[in-house]
């Protein structure tokens, strides 16, 4: 930012000592005003706003504001990073240029050149700026041409962890890396997986559960490009033969990420898997999980008694943890006291005392579980059963007094109990101390803004069981593709569950040591709804596919 001292002095807004000590600290530049920011003489919004009065320039507030994507080709998306300008509207032949530098007077006829149109630039302040690029161009061809740049350096700089810290924000490699995470956050991702193979480093992202190629780069910037992730993640960089564990947290449009990160040792090269945590503090209720009646009424008043044990199973990434937070906040009161042991703790709850586990340390599940059983709990959460030891004293909880709700990694709800007499649990204190067990996975949710009407082959949903008289009153729909769905159809996820109260039939079925097989028969005697039923429901409402529900039941 040119003449920082002037903008300052004249705006009026910031003590001259402190100007005058900014400027001797930092220079004229970004900096200078970043500090007086933070030590919070003025806002952003005070700072460009003097910015734009002192050039003579309008100031506009870009936030949230919804703009015309013919309006935003009008000029290359790199171009528009590297300058840190874009164009926000369109009125005659004039072109509205968003910038946070009017003293740059050389950027307004560089772009009307590029254009055609005469510039009228707008000054904004430059976090509404950058949010506003990430939201509307994608990164995709800058990560492309940094690739060219990390390349040319790789025989100079390759390992070299100076020239990969957080002290030049500028270099290829930290503007490679930081590009990605925020593409990635901008698109919904779960996951980033960073993937060496013999010729060249893939990267993709898991969005709504399934992965999406998202770009490929040449194999020469592979270490340092692992090395920055390393470095970021607080990892041991020339450790590259055992596996390392790691976390880091980035800033996206002013809120804070946080990154569970993992590296592993492949044949062409350490694989990095980074997990992007939902730090989310909006609480949830049971009924936001679009339960059916049944299953709601069911679930509701299992996880509302004073004892026993609620199961949530599912595979690795079908939402057991959401589900267990979402019932912890309802249940959850000032007049409980609520113990959670989890490995790791991916969400913060406001009045939970949340316990992370530490192996190293000795804090496994079953010493954590010990410990918070002394410490007079009404409710205990435990982040998953993995064993014998952890399967009992979660049984012996549930019996004396405690509800305990925990996870499990089964196939469906009948073949969790028999799961749990496999690890070494006697079945009648299975069958005494289990409430209730609830199956879940994730479908895809199709688009809202793109969705259509279809008319399946009927011999085909007949095969597939599907309720065919329920198409006679309601349609099902089908994915197209559009822009707000990054042509995919889909956005978004929705719970198919299955629910499975334990009642007193079906713990006589648990005692006499009967297979899953039977157990389910009988559930289903009383009104039990199985996985792919319910996502059959999920169709009839319009929310997901047949595909989709066929993907994650099969």
């Amino acid at each position: 930012m040119k003449d920082v001292a002037a903008v300052l002095r004249s705006s009026g807004i910031a003590p001259i000592d402190e100007v005058d000590g900014a400027l001797d600290l930092f220079g004229d530049t970004d900096e200078a005003w970043k500090n007086l920011v933070a030590k919070g003489f003025f806002t952003e919004e005070e700072f460009f706003g003097a910015v734009a009065e002192y050039s003579g320039l309008e100031f506009v507030n870009i936030t949230g504001i919804n703009l015309s994507a013919d309006v935003i080709s009008l000029l290359p998306g790199p171009f528009c990073r590297e300058k840190e300008i874009l164009p926000i509207g369109l009125r005659g032949d004039h072109l509205f240029l968003a910038l946070n530098d009017p003293s740059n007077v050389q950027i307004s006829d560089e772009v009307g050149a590029m254009t055609g149109y005469i510039v009228a630039p707008k000054v904004v302040t430059q976090t509404a700026l950058r949010n506003t690029i990430d939201r509307y161009i994608r990164a995709d061809a800058e990560l492309d041409s940094l690739e060219g740049a990390i390349a040319a350096e790789a025989g100079e700089q390759e390992d070299d962890a100076a020239s990969l810290s957080d002290a030049d924000n500028d270099a290829p490699i930290v503007r490679f890396v930081n590009l990605l995470i925020s593409q990635a956050v901008q698109d919904r991702a779960s996951d980033i997986h960073v993937e060496p193979g013999a010729k060249e480093l893939r990267v993709r992202f898991r969005i709504d559960g399934v992965l999406h190629e998202m770009q490929k780069a040449d194999k020469s910037i592979q270490a340092g490009i692992l090395s920055r992730l390393k470095i970021m993640a607080d990892m041991d960089i020339a450790e590259k033969r055992k596996p390392q564990d790691g976390r880091m947290s980035v800033n996206h449009q002013g809120q804070k990420i946080d990154i569970r990160v993992a590296a592993l040792p492949t044949v062409w090269g350490e694989k990095v898997i980074m997990r992007i945590l939902d730090h989310s503090t909006e609480k949830r209720n049971i009924e936001s999980m679009g339960l059916s009646e049944r299953n709601l009424e069911i679930f509701r008043e299992a996880v509302s008694r004073s004892h026993g044990m609620v199961l949530v199973t599912g595979p690795t990434g079908s939402g057991k943890s959401t589900t267990l937070y979402t019932a912890l906040d309802e249940v959850s009161t000032p007049e409980k006291n609520v113990i959670t042991v989890e490995d790791p703790v991916e969400k913060r709850i406001e009045g939970v005392n949340q316990v992370q586990i530490n192996n190293k340390a000795g804090m496994t599940f079953p010493a954590a579980l010990r410990s918070i059983l002394r410490a007079d709990p009404d409710i205990v959460m435990i982040g998953e059963i993995r064993d014998e030891e952890t399967a009992v004293i979660a049984i012996e909880a549930s019996m004396t007094g405690h509800l305990v709700l925990s996870t499990l990694h089964t196939n469906g709800a009948p073949e969790s109990l028999a799961r749990l007499v496999e690890m070494g649990v006697e079945p009648y204190l299975v069958g005494s101390s289990v409430a209730a067990v609830m199956a879940q996975r994730l479908a895809r949710r199709l688009c809202e803004k793109c969705k259509v009407p279809i008319s399946p082959d009927a011999n085909h949903l007949e095969r597939l069981q599907f309720p065919l008289e329920a198409l006679k009153s309601t349609k099902i729909f089908g994915p197209v593709g559009c822009s707000e769905c990054s042509e995919t159809g889909y956005r978004g996820r929705v719970s198919v569950v299955e629910i499975m109260p334990v009642t007193e039939p079906i713990e006589r079925l648990i005692v006499a040591g009967e297979p899953a097989s039977v157990i389910r028969a009988k559930a289903e005697e009383a009104g039990f709804v199985s996985l792919r039923q319910d996502g059959f429901r999920r169709v009839l409402q319009g929310i997901t596919t047949i595909e989709e529900v066929m993907r994650v039941t099969s």
